[in-house]
């Protein structure tokens, strides 16, 4: 996730994913304090998601597998290391859809999520280290990748995202993630505004 403003969040890379930005994107500023992302997670949150049901569709390439039951939006989700050839584009694959209100590149979202790398499934940040309350960020301030996987999905939404380095941090290493890393997020929407 990926923010660059001062929030103690859950580890450091959630405040790099932003900060740093990608290898082509300059970094930027949020500005918010702690209280205020809180204050606006709670506020995005307050819509209740409708119409959810597991996904049905088979997982595309690069998607690597999600173990325990990763339907279960209340849990953390599980990433098991990625199997072949890391994808060299943006891959995604819903876990859980619902229908309704659904997020635009314009949009401050409130989501949990697990970061992991694909080459060996470690985790290297999530919004669960701190409870299931969710972070609250606009989706302008986060590294292409995670933005461009989170737009279109609908409240109350789980999905895989796979960002490749070009999407992410490119070939410098940010904190826990090594350069050129692919990254794997499951992201958990619960809140837009």
């Amino acid at each position: 996730m990926l923010r660059s403003s001062a929030v103690a969040l859950t580890a450091a890379s959630l405040l790099l994913l932003t900060a740093c930005g990608s290898s082509d994107t300059p970094a930027s500023s949020a500005g918010a304090g702690s209280a205020t992302s809180r204050a606006a997670a709670t506020t995005a949150a307050a819509a209740e998601p409708t119409g959810c049901a597991p996904a049905t569709a088979a997982a595309p390439a690069g998607v690597p597998a999600l173990t325990g039951n990763p339907t279960d939006t209340t849990t953390q989700a599980v990433i098991s290391a990625g199997t072949g050839t890391a994808p060299a584009a943006l891959v995604t694959q819903d876990v859980v859809t619902c229908t309704g209100t659904a997020a635009t590149a314009a949009a401050t979202v409130a989501v949990r999520y697990t970061g992991a790398l694909y080459t060996d499934g470690t985790v290297f940040d999530a919004s669960w280290k701190s409870g299931n309350a969710p972070v609250s960020f606009p989706l302008s301030k986060v590294v292409p990748g995670f933005a461009q996987g989170i737009v279109g999905m609908h409240l109350g939404d789980r999905r895989v995202i796979v960002i490749p380095p070009a999407l992410g941090y490119g070939a410098r290493t940010s904190g826990p993630i090594p350069g050129g890393s692919t990254l794997v997020f499951v992201v958990d929407l619960v809140g837009i505004s």
